[in-house]
């Protein structure tokens, strides 16, 4: 017996809507995590969204994923979870180039795996089968594994699904996940359906980048004051309309000063191994112009996302945008949403 299609393989994806669909749906959490496949067989096998090996940085998963029967394959979501929710700071650190500290972190901040949906089981290929038929299978592949194995709950029940919307967002579910109980699992397409956490914001602009075609907006540089009194950079926004990019730089030209963010605080332009020789010049203005945007996910009190303008709000102090605006609400525990 062998698995019944060979790694690695693309997997099946996510569209965002802005409203929850209606028809026959599991509506489950969606993970802050990296999505990954592991596949149990000849070999054991960890693969991202990317079709690249995880498993070299995350050593530790090995062994649980070959827990699972031979010729098993299952995809789901590797976190880390910190003091009880998914930690997506402390899962990049995972991704490092160096042995030494790979082993080191596998032992400090170890990771998880959280299963949503089963590919294959003891070689039987389970693709073609509709998700309702898949979901059966995997609540009773995963009742006989332990941790660091989990279950995402699913719900057939849109109210409930609603509901976990808010109670989850605590524990690191960053929305919720449809899938249509008849299909089967399609390869590199959006035919699921992502409901995201958007909330607003009003934040000051420290600063901003040129255009790569130049005489143009590229993006504004979004600072909030931390308790010293600084202003701290937490994001950019950009996706204007090309009829407003000249003018807005424009605007932006007669701000320019030589300095905005705090001195101590979280500042742009930080070169790291995520971005590469990317150009991160930029250049700062007079902090008096507020902004009123949306986003979606955190990230250790920064956006991880661009996120999404909204308005100019000249009635705004921009003293008043602190950081008390991206506190997370409080609610369940990762420990407290995951079966197992």
């Amino acid at each position: 017996m062998a698995w019944p299609f060979k790694p690695p393989i693309e997997t099946m994806e996510a569209k965002v809507v802005e409203s929850w669909p209606e028809g026959a749906f599991a509506f489950e959490p969606k993970w802050d995590g990296f999505r990954a496949v592991s596949w149990n067989g000849k070999e054991v096998r960890l693969d991202s969204r990317s079709q690249k090996t995880l498993l070299r940085y995350f050593p530790e998963l090995e062994e649980p994923i070959s827990r699972l029967p031979a010729d098993t394959v299952v995809d789901g979501e590797v976190v880390v979870v910190i003091d009880d929710v998914t930690d997506f700071d402390a899962l990049q650190q995972r991704i490092h180039p160096a042995e030494s500290r790979i082993k080191r972190l596998a032992a400090e901040t170890p990771a998880q795996l959280v299963a949503f949906d089963l590919l294959a089981l003891s070689g039987d290929d389970l693709r073609q089968r509709p998700f309702s038929e898949r979901r059966e299978l995997l609540v009773d592949l995963l009742s006989g594994l332990d941790h660091p194995w989990h279950l995402t709950p699913s719900t057939v029940d849109p109210e409930i699904g609603q509901r976990w919307f808010d109670e989850f967002e605590p524990a690191g579910c960053d929305g919720i996940i449809a899938k249509l109980l008849g299909q089967g699992y399609v390869h590199g397409k959006r035919a699921m359906l992502k409901i995201k956490h958007r909330r607003t914001a009003d934040c000051v602009v420290g600063g901003y980048r040129e255009h790569k075609d130049g005489g143009k907006i590229g993006s504004l540089l979004l600072g909030l004051y931390n308790e010293k009194g600084e202003l701290h950079f937490i994001g950019h926004c950009s996706g204007f309309p090309e009829g407003q990019r000249e003018a807005i730089f424009q605007r932006f030209q007669e701000l320019r000063t030589e300095g905005s963010f705090g001195a101590a605080a979280r500042a742009p332009g930080a070169v790291s191994r995520w971005t590469g020789g990317k150009d991160l010049s930029w250049t700062p203005i007079e902090g008096g112009v507020v902004v009123e945007i949306s986003y979606d996910q955190l990230e250790e009190g920064r956006f991880r996302h661009a996120t999404r303008f909204h308005r100019w709000r000249p009635d705004k102090d921009p003293l008043s945008c602190t950081m008390d605006q991206l506190e997370r609400p409080a609610g369940l525990g990762f420990s407290e949403v995951v079966v197992g």
